[in-house]
Protein backbone atom coordinates (compact mmCIF):
# COMPACT_ATOMS: atom_id res chain seq x y z
CA UNK A 1 0.00 0.00 0.00
CA UNK A 2 1.66 3.19 -1.17
CA UNK A 3 -0.43 5.56 0.95
CA UNK A 4 0.05 5.68 4.72
CA UNK A 5 -3.28 6.25 6.44
CA UNK A 6 -4.09 7.32 9.98
CA UNK A 7 -6.35 5.08 12.01
CA UNK A 8 -9.21 7.50 11.39
CA UNK A 9 -8.63 7.39 7.62
CA UNK A 10 -8.47 3.58 7.70
CA UNK A 11 -11.84 3.55 9.46
CA UNK A 12 -13.29 5.91 6.86
CA UNK A 13 -12.01 3.76 3.97
CA UNK A 14 -13.42 0.60 5.58
CA UNK A 15 -16.77 2.29 6.10
CA UNK A 16 -16.80 3.46 2.47
CA UNK A 17 -15.82 0.02 1.19
CA UNK A 18 -18.57 -1.63 3.22
CA UNK A 19 -21.12 0.77 1.74
CA UNK A 20 -23.01 -0.50 -1.28
CA UNK A 21 -22.99 3.01 -2.73
CA UNK A 22 -19.27 3.81 -2.93
CA UNK A 23 -17.14 2.56 -5.80
CA UNK A 24 -13.46 1.65 -5.61
CA UNK A 25 -12.79 4.54 -8.01
CA UNK A 26 -14.31 6.98 -5.48
CA UNK A 27 -12.03 5.65 -2.73
CA UNK A 28 -9.04 5.97 -5.04
CA UNK A 29 -9.87 9.62 -5.80
CA UNK A 30 -10.13 10.48 -2.11
CA UNK A 31 -7.34 8.35 -0.61
CA UNK A 32 -5.13 7.27 -3.51
CA UNK A 33 -5.81 3.58 -2.82
CA UNK A 34 -6.26 1.19 -5.72
CA UNK A 35 -8.83 -1.61 -5.58
CA UNK A 36 -6.08 -4.06 -4.61
CA UNK A 37 -5.01 -1.78 -1.73
CA UNK A 38 -8.59 -1.51 -0.44
CA UNK A 39 -8.97 -5.30 -0.52
CA UNK A 40 -5.69 -5.70 1.40
CA UNK A 41 -6.80 -3.11 3.97
CA UNK A 42 -10.13 -4.89 4.39
CA UNK A 43 -8.44 -8.29 4.73
CA UNK A 44 -6.10 -6.94 7.41
CA UNK A 45 -8.81 -5.19 9.44
CA UNK A 46 -11.88 -7.42 9.20
CA UNK A 47 -12.39 -10.86 10.65
CA UNK A 48 -11.92 -13.57 8.04
CA UNK A 49 -15.63 -14.38 7.82
CA UNK A 50 -16.56 -10.71 7.51
CA UNK A 51 -13.99 -10.20 4.76
CA UNK A 52 -15.26 -13.21 2.81
CA UNK A 53 -18.88 -12.05 3.16
CA UNK A 54 -17.89 -8.55 1.93
CA UNK A 55 -16.01 -9.93 -1.07
CA UNK A 56 -18.95 -12.18 -1.97
CA UNK A 57 -21.35 -9.24 -1.78
CA UNK A 58 -19.06 -7.06 -3.91
CA UNK A 59 -18.75 -9.83 -6.54
CA UNK A 60 -22.51 -10.37 -6.64
CA UNK A 61 -23.15 -6.65 -7.10
CA UNK A 62 -20.52 -6.40 -9.81
CA UNK A 63 -22.23 -9.20 -11.71
CA UNK A 64 -25.50 -7.26 -11.61
CA UNK A 65 -24.16 -3.75 -12.22
CA UNK A 66 -21.40 -3.02 -14.70
CA UNK A 67 -20.02 -0.07 -12.72
CA UNK A 68 -20.32 -1.32 -9.16
CA UNK A 69 -17.18 -2.14 -7.20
Amino acid sequence: MATILSENEKSEVIEMALSDHVRFQDIQKLYGLREKDVKNLMRANLKEGSYKAWRKRVREFSNRRAYYK
